[in-house]
């Protein structure tokens, strides 16, 4: 069975979700390290009451963000983790990170990649006036939200929307579509040509996963 790495800064909705996913065995892991960088966050207390592995390490408490990811590399290493997974992890990773963990790094992002890249990804849209918002998960690359896309949801933004109701819609098809992206990395059946992803026995729109209009 393979590990995972799971990296958070907040309430660590997408923590439970893939700890859902993996006591269902829906995902073939295990959960070896919960790395928060916010010590208070509330993810942590949950991860404590899952029974996980969990580690806080305070990036102010770093004199660079260098020495912080490093310092973050260490402990994913001594986990074993064959895979690191961004759920809400608010830190911007240094190339040096990211290169070091290459091909095994995913993150989900609240909007349908390239737009929206950043933060305020449902006030920018709402601003915008689109019609259909989303969610992506994507590879990590040292471009800040430009990552070959694993997979995403389309939702539908509604006249009445204001940012929390879109952000509930989006979040539930981030946890919709995250597991079975995290899935496809650990059976090895990720492939990745100039820069585009193609998944082993699963087709372009398997991997657009449209939500019903609500």
């Amino acid at each position: 069975m393979k590990t995972l790495a799971i990296l958070i800064s907040g309430q660590g909705t997408h923590l439970a979700n893939l700890e859902r996913a993996c006591r269902s065995q829906q995902l073939p892991a295990r959960i070896g390290l919960v790395l928060s960088n916010r010590p208070q966050a509330p993810g942590v207390a949950l991860a404590q009451k899952l029974g996980l592995p969990v580690q806080t390490l305070a990036h102010t408490d770093f004199d660079s963000r260098e020495a912080f990811d490093d310092r973050v590399a260490e402990l994913i290493e001594a986990s074993a983790a064959d895979l690191v997974v961004l759920a809400g992890f608010m830190r911007i990773l240094s190339d040096r990170f990211v290169k070091r963990f290459e091909g095994r790094l995913v993150n989900i992002h609240p909007s349908l990649l390239p737009a929206f890249a950043g933060l305020d990804t449902h006030a920018r849209a709402l601003e915008a006036g689109v019609r259909v918002h989303g969610a992506t998960v994507h590879l990590v690359t040292p471009t800040l939200d430009h990552g070959p896309i694993l997979a995403q949801a389309a939702v539908p933004v509604h006249a009445e929307d204001d940012v929390e109701s879109l952000r509930a819609r989006v979040l539930s098809a981030e946890h919709r579509i995250y597991p079975p992206a995290v899935r496809w990395l650990l059976e090895d059946r990720v492939r990745v040509i100039d820069g585009r992803v193609s998944v082993n026995g699963i087709d372009d729109a398997e991997r657009l996963l449209m939500e019903t209009a609500r």
